[in-house]
């Protein structure tokens, strides 16, 4: 691509040495624009063959890098040629400068920027959300400071970008103009000031959007940190409800129902394949997590595999008591609702859990009984995430990891796994529970009892993401037992009638009860 190129020669001087006011006009291969140090002076073309930010490839022109001699926190790059408009930050990606842009670089006594930990890698364009700040705030802003230097007051708006999968606040946070405690800020759009957008969003939405800055009326509100600094905080509020927790699940009759109910759980060992946990549900019928038997299954029918069902492993081998006894067949299976039946003959098992099924609780305590790790049986007291906390709950796993590659690492890996599922918007947002647990790897197909010791869902799985961490779920979710059991009733009218009778009046009755579990 070819560039217009203006002459002046009344001003041709390296003017970043002696004045505030410099321009350059700069051009990449593909992506290439014009840089210029004043209005007056010569408009330079510069090219970069990889992707790097703009003032590197500023910087890779020998006589543009020959006419900077100022610190680069006190550079100011315009974007365009309209008169003080929009401002970018030094480590602006190339890949998002448009074709034929104007760069307009001048220089300030004060730094402009802070030194910020930006990524050292740059992105083609499609990987990043490129909105717009005005330098006038908005709400409780008249009285407060917003940037690290005034003079970006000159000009309408700062050009932010954002790799997709990091928030407003981290965007903000590392573009390096804006001061360090903005604090629990939120973003009004220009176009519908009513139609707010807190600083834990993800920006992929706001991709060539403008926006004011809005505070809270007290900016004190969360110590002016921001959400990358408040890992410790949630951990630490975390804690504070798992004691609060705890000490509910500890109190003697609690304990002593849901020890009595746990003698119905049991461990589910598909050999060679898998191991979870299972429950009995009536009679000498198992419900268990479908996904424990792979590709083991056709139709209802199992292939060429032993399943076993543990009780009472409570203790370590040799010491503890247990014992066990072969499945014989797979009464019903639905991969869908990830949930599966299995059928003992001549057995005496403990009693079912089936008259303490109730309803998904919206939020509240929960305890998960199973066995995890392949160990031995364990409680887990959690609480219930509700459904429009949950990207929240998963962003403050992600708070811990200070590095923005590992974070987008993560956020990608989580999206490609389907965690947008479970989201708000998402197909199954309101069709499971979701808790925080340790218990993972061997806990699929444990009941989740409520606080007062109905059980209401099935632990079915979650989000570990291994590669970075593999022994801390991001997290975990159960199918709701009253959702599985409606569908094994169907399944079981025709095949069964003595059981359909006697599952359809205990399930009426249960949807009728609407206290908590």
């Amino acid at each position: 691509s070819k560039t217009a190129y203006r002459e002046n020669y009344d001003n041709d001087r390296s003017i970043l040495e002696t004045s505030s006011s410099d321009c350059i006009f700069f051009q990449f291969l593909n992506y290439y624009s014009l840089l210029k140090f004043n209005q007056g002076s010569y408009e330079y073309t510069v090219q970069c063959n990889q992707l790097c930010t703009e003032l590197e490839a500023i910087k890779s022109n020998k006589k543009c890098n020959e006419k900077i001699k100022c610190a680069d926190e006190n550079i100011i790059i315009q974007l365009g040629k309209e008169d003080k408009k929009s401002i970018v930050a030094t480590h602006f990606p190339c890949s998002c400068i448009d074709d034929g842009e104007c760069l307009i670089i001048s220089r300030r006594a004060e730094k402009v920027e802070g030194k910020v930990q930006h990524s050292k890698i740059v992105h083609p364009k499609g990987h990043y959300s490129v909105f717009y700040i005005d330098t006038v705030g908005g709400l409780h802003t008249k009285t407060k400071e917003l940037f690290k230097n005034n003079d970006v007051k000159q000009f309408k708006n700062l050009c932010v970008y954002g790799e997709k999968g990091i928030t407003v606040a981290e965007a903000l946070k590392r573009d390096g103009r804006f001061i360090d405690d903005l604090g629990n800020f939120e973003l009004s759009n220009n176009q519908d000031p009513k139609r707010l957008t807190v600083c834990t969003q993800k920006v992929e939405k706001l991709h060539q959007k403008q926006f004011k800055i809005r505070l809270p009326k007290d900016k004190k509100e969360n110590n002016g940190k921001f959400p990358g600094d408040l890992y410790q905080e949630a951990l630490n509020l975390r804690k504070e409800n798992f004691g609060k927790i705890q000490q509910s699940f500890s109190e003697v009759h609690r304990v002593r129902k849901l020890l009595e109910l746990g003698k119905s759980v049991c461990k589910v060992i598909v050999k060679d394949v898998s191991m979870g946990t299972g429950f009995v549900l009536f009679d000498t019928f198992i419900l268990t997590s479908a996904h424990l038997f792979k590709d083991y299954v056709k139709g209802k029918e199992l292939q060429d595999v032993e399943v076993f069902a543990v009780f009472d492993y409570e203790k370590s081998e040799p010491e503890t008591n247990v014992y066990f006894f072969r499945v014989e067949n797979i009464t019903d299976f639905d991969a869908d609702l990830d949930y599966a039946v299995l059928e003992a003959q001549n057995i005496k098992v403990p009693p079912g859990l089936l008259s303490e099924f109730g309803p998904l609780p919206a939020n509240g305590k929960a305890c998960i009984v199973g066995y995890p790790a392949e160990g031995v049986k364990k409680m887990d007291p959690t609480c219930i995430i509700e459904t429009d906390k949950r990207g929240q709950a998963v962003d403050e796993h992600l708070y811990q990891y200070k590095n923005l590659l590992i974070i987008k690492t993560i956020s990608d890996w989580l999206k490609e796994h389907g965690i947008n599922d479970i989201l708000i918007g998402g197909c199954k947002a309101g069709k499971v529970g979701t808790y925080h647990t340790f218990k993972y790897h061997g806990a699929s197909g444990s009941p989740v009892f409520g606080g007062l010791g109905g059980v209401f869902g099935l632990h079915t799985a979650g989000y570990v993401c291994d590669s970075v961490n593999s022994d801390e779920s991001v997290i975990e979710y159960a199918i709701p037992l009253l959702t599985i059991f409606e569908n094994f009733v169907e399944n079981l009218k025709e095949k069964w009638k003595y059981i359909f009778v006697y599952c359809n009046v205990t399930l009426k009755c249960k949807l009728l009860q609407s206290g908590p579990t």
